[in-house]
């Protein structure tokens, strides 16, 4: 019915008056041809409006698109400067008459724009605006948006002649639209394929995810056209409730790469909470938004989607252009969903891979073990089982003196190689075996040093411990040994205990202490820090001159 109705009405045209008009056909074929010779959709859209001002003399003109809410998504303008546009601040969003067309979809002429009842003011600093033409534009059997035109500079008002030529005009920009639109998707398509070709392969080559999260990113912007693209995850401290910009690539992605963004109080902790995608038109206006991270980042419309692992969401892949940008519609919404979902696989798989390696890992620590325990250990017992039973033969004072020292040697390898096993194969070892080795190396100590040495261990801790236990054992004996070269005490204690989500080992003696800062004061220090980084813990000394030290170590459980 719209088509007959715009063929009836450039029919009435030129039939009534084309000798007052004899330009006009070839205007319209010339934008005809105009309209067909680009692509872009940008570009068709700019061009539809200044061919219809052009071919209807008006001043002012805009094409307003629509969105699936029904309110004004973008906003092409011709006949204001850069100036008058910002100057008149937000895009409009559909009220008043620009409401009209999106809600009639049919042509709407006035003489006076301020006399329709249905009319709600101009904002501030906006151009004085009399006259009217409106018409709807039709692409894939759906209103795509709406022109606008005002201030006719010939007459007082549009007439019918003009009208009827915006309504060709309409027309042919719905088929410009389409063409553009299909044009887009095809390369968008295309784009998509280049991008999860090249996400494919890094995740299959054993990419970093790091890397590959980077790739996400940049593929995600370039495939929207997005100034900025972010990857938000949760932080790896102890704050649960802080988020951190993982990953971020293109304008401002220096500044924004490494942000701290709240779980409460920003859209990306919403998004993650729901795992809903959502759309802002302009997140510098949007209470939602965090707003130092939009601020950082220069954003304004944002489209932000959820990263799902394992079922559920964990963190926010967002897109971004700055304020007065192209805002995000369904379609680009759902191409970033579809890399974020590139996103989940790469990080569930390089998760998969890890968890390869530390099981190859561990069944490599187990062959170790076992040959350790059946082989070396087995073989260092039988030889001193027969040194013992030399030196129980043995009629000499010192060779018995000497054989016994060599098989207390060899019981100490035994149970150096049992505490290496410890760690090598947790898995087979008993609960308090860590427990019992610190019991042991404290009593050792005692009876070598004659320093009086207590324990206070918690067995629980002891077995959660277990893998890391070669390394506990060896930083108690390097402290235990800095305490008997240095330290001159009477008394030390070797404690172990929980505090919060860390296990805390602690050697402390009542000494004659040091300045741990003083230049001088090596004491096999350097090692003990050394010893406490290489399992992922934190060495801290704490001393003073008379009373004593203290050797804390923290490990995370």
């Amino acid at each position: 019915m719209r088509d007959a109705e715009a063929d009836f009405q450039v029919q009435r045209w030129t039939d009534t008056d084309t000798a007052s008009r004899p330009d006009r056909k070839d205007q319209l074929l010339e934008s005809a041809l105009i309209l067909a010779s680009d692509l872009s959709l940008p570009v068709v859209l700019q061009r539809i409006i200044e061919l219809a001002v052009k071919l209807t003399d008006a001043r002012y003109g805009a094409l307003g698109v629509v969105g699936s809410d029904g309110r004004l998504r973008d906003f092409i303008t011709t006949g204001l400067t850069p100036d008058q546009r910002h100057a008149i601040g937000p895009l409009p969003v559909g009220k008043g008459i620009l409401g009209v067309l999106i809600r009639e979809a049919k042509p709407l002429r006035l003489q006076r724009i301020s006399d329709d009842p249905r009319h709600v003011g101009f904002p501030a600093n906006h151009p004085p605006m009399q006259s009217f033409l409106g018409a709807p534009v039709t692409a894939r059997g759906r209103v795509f948006g709406n022109i606008y035109l005002t201030e006719k500079q010939s007459a007082k008002e549009f007439d019918a002649e003009d009208e009827a030529a915006l309504l060709v005009l309409a027309t042919q920009a719905g088929v410009a639209i389409e063409n553009a639109r299909l044009y887009e998707e095809a390369r968008r398509r295309g784009q998509w394929l280049d991008s999860v070709r090249e996400i494919s392969s890094a995740i299959l080559a054993g990419s970093e995810s790091d890397t590959v999260l980077q790739t996400i990113a940049r593929r995600a912007r370039d495939l929207v056209s997005a100034a900025t693209a972010t990857i938000v995850t949760p932080s790896t401290g102890a704050d649960h409730n802080s988020l951190t910009i993982a990953v971020a690539d293109g304008a401002h992605a220096d500044k924004l790469l490494g942000l701290a963004v709240p779980m409460e109080g920003s859209v990306s902790g919403d998004v993650i909470k729901s795992g809903l995608s959502t759309a802002l038109a302009d997140a510098s206006r949007d209470s939602r938004a965090y707003q130092p991270m939009i601020a950082l980042g220069s954003m304004g419309p944002m489209a932000l989607v959820p990263l799902v692992l394992r079922g559920r969401p964990f963190g926010t892949l967002i897109v971004a252009n700055p304020v007065g940008g192209a805002v995000f519609d369904e379609e680009a919404v759902r191409l970033v969903e579809t890399f974020a979902d590139q996103a989940s696989v790469a990080l569930e798989y390089g998760r998969a891979q890890r968890e390869l390696n530390r099981l190859s890992v561990l069944d490599e620590r187990e062959r170790i073990g076992r040959e350790l325990h059946d082989g070396v250990i087995q073989s260092l017992f039988s030889v001193g089982m027969g040194l013992q039973a030399t030196a129980n033969r043995s009629r000499d004072p010192e060779v018995e003196s000497r054989v016994e020292a060599a098989v207390t040697e060899i019981d100490r390898a035994i149970r150096d190689l049992r505490n290496y096993i410890f760690g090598l194969r947790p898995g087979i070892l008993a609960d308090r075996q860590l427990e019992q080795a610190l019991e042991d190396l404290a009593r050792e100590f005692e009876e070598k040093s004659g320093v009086t040495t207590v324990t206070e261990i918690d067995g629980t801790v002891a077995a959660e411990l277990a893998p890391r236990a070669a390394d506990l054992v060896q930083l108690t004996r390097e402290a235990l040994s800095n305490v008997g070269k240095h330290a001159e005490a009477t008394t030390c204690r070797v404690s172990l205990r929980r505090d919060g989500d860390q296990a805390i080992l602690e050697i402390d003696d009542d000494g004659r202490g040091f300045d741990p800062g003083a230049p001088h004061s090596g004491l096999g220090l350097r090692n003990l820090m050394d010893r406490g980084l290489a399992i992922g813990g934190r060495v801290t000394v704490e001393s003073k001159a008379t009373e004593g030290t203290t050797v804390r170590f923290a490990v995370p459980i």
